[in-house]
């Protein structure tokens, strides 16, 4: 059964959709079966990793508001062990059409228990906002990574998020948990990305991950070729850090499978 990870920010450009492309695709280059699920109506996650929108048929609208299994949506990715249920701009619309839904705030999950015995990991890339999508993917998910972006004002907001992760534990998925803060556009070079490291750190302790994602050149290239990083350059600072977070997320799971000559050691 999939260990299931949100990835909520409601603040945008964090790298929330960045780090569910090369986080799923890190997994899936250690042989893990990985799903993204792409719950944003930009769809970058799903452009992003080599889908062309325009020729989507079926997408997660369909699933969500149509009842659409989603076994007939999901892509294969370029990577082995890794899959995507796309996103179209189609959601935009469905928060509107779910408000009459019995227990609106269930529909993903729902959609997600149909398939969630098919891999080790389901990534769910949330839109930048606290809506009915983001509350729905908060209350399938086991767990949620928080990214945050380490400039100026990366704590603002985090406390809205926060209540709102408070709010759906108590009404609508008490084993909900965070799974951790991940730092991310991280310059060792500016002092302002060293405060908001130790900031962040002093605040939350060991729910930050040690990982650190650096600003790098190759991971801002390589969406537009639709591919992760560690496709598009896998010996670049930004292929390293995400290998790295998803060891370290395997540890800190408990997740670990026999290495062999082929596999990175995890």
């Amino acid at each position: 059964m999939a260990k299931i990870i949100a990835l909520a920010n409601q603040k945008g450009g964090v790298g929330k959709t960045t780090t569910a492309i090369n986080l799923a695709a890190s997994l899936a280059v250690l042989e893990y079966d990985v799903l993204v699920i792409d719950a944003d109506p930009q769809a970058n996650a799903t452009s992003g990793l080599g889908f062309e929108i325009r020729d989507v048929e079926t997408s997660i609208y369909e699933c969500i508001v149509d009842g659409e299994d989603p076994k007939k949506a999901i892509l294969k990715g370029e990577i082995d062990h890794l899959y995507v249920l796309p996103s179209h701009i189609d959601l935009v619309g469905a928060e509107i059409e779910m408000l009459n839904m019995p227990e609106r705030e269930k529909v993903l999950k729902g959609v997600i228990n149909k398939i969630k015995d098919d891999y080790d990991f389901i990534l769910i890339d949330c839109s930048p906002s606290l809506g009915l999508i983001t509350v729905n993917a908060l209350t399938a998910a086991d767990s949620v990574m928080i990214p945050v972006q380490c400039e100026y004002f990366a704590l603002e907001g985090l406390g809205k998020l926060l209540n709102t992760i408070k709010i759906i534990q108590t009404r609508l998925n008490p084993d909900l948990e965070i799974e951790g803060f991940l730092l991310t556009m991280y310059d060792s070079r500016l002092r302002l990305s060293n405060q908001v490291v130790e900031e962040v750190q002093k605040h939350f302790q060991d729910m930050v991950f040690e990982t650190l994602i650096t600003r790098n050149i190759k991971l801002s290239e390589a969406p537009s070729y639709g591919k992760a990083v560690v496709m598009y350059d896998a010996a670049s600072k930004g292929a390293m850090n995400y290998l790295n977070l998803a060891r370290e997320l395997l540890q800190k799971n408990n997740m670990t499978k026999i290495d062999n000559k082929n596999k990175v050691a995890n």
